[in-house]
């Protein structure tokens, strides 16, 4: 399976990190060897000083496809779930200062934690889901679909001209503002509306 990634996708991370707003879907992938699952301690890694945590709607795919159009893209998942997208940022800006690609800040072992999914059906409107992240109990994130610069529907017709989705690939559609690094012992908890979807500690 493959980890897609959507950057860029929310106005104020984008204002808080000072990037370019974009005119498509910035897109990055993650190796499966970056999945953190069942709530599995992420241990700190030695080669970064400051590891940022980014809150992510996540979508499972269902069925294999490409070159989706955006109006048959419900067709292609059936459940979401909460992940983080940990960044390495003093890599990233190393790499980006020098033009380079950004895959060790972003794809590094564990990267990519990931909780439980719920149902598409159990929402009443994919425009409108909130979601948050907690850091030892105070709330460090808050999102809403509604304010995504580019939906679901858009993001499955982007990608699957690139890739063929596959059935148990994942795609992680972009962090609100609010990031900001992580430390040991720090213990992070996600949430989808008031259910909490992810949980686990920093080491």
């Amino acid at each position: 399976m493959k980890i897609i990634c959507i950057g860029r996708n929310y106005a104020a991370h984008i204002e808080e990190l000072k990037n370019e707003t974009p005119g498509n879907p910035v897109v990055f992938l993650k190796p499966d060897t970056a999945l953190l699952k069942d709530g599995a301690p992420f241990f700190y890694p030695d080669f970064s000083k400051n590891i940022h945590h980014e809150a992510e709607l996540v979508l499972k795919i269902s069925k294999q496809g490409k070159y989706i159009q955006k109006k048959f893209a419900h067709r292609y998942f059936n459940e979401i779930g909460l992940g983080i997208d940990f960044t390495a940022r003093d890599l990233q800006d190393q790499c980006k200062a020098k033009g380079l690609p950004w895959e060790i800040a972003k794809g590094f072992n564990g990267a990519a934690p990931i909780g439980g999914f719920k149902s598409v059906d159990d929402f009443e409107d994919l425009k409108n889901i909130d979601f948050h992240l907690n850091i030892n109990g105070e709330t460090r994130q808050k999102g809403n679909t509604s304010l995504m610069l580019f939906d679901f529907g858009t993001i499955i017709e982007y990608v699957s001209q690139f890739f063929m989705l596959k059935t148990g690939d994942l795609i992680y559609t972009g962090t609100p503002a609010g990031v900001g690094p992580v430390k040991i012992g720090d213990k992070l908890e996600g949430f989808i509306g008031t259910e909490k979807l992810l949980d686990f500690e920093v080491k």
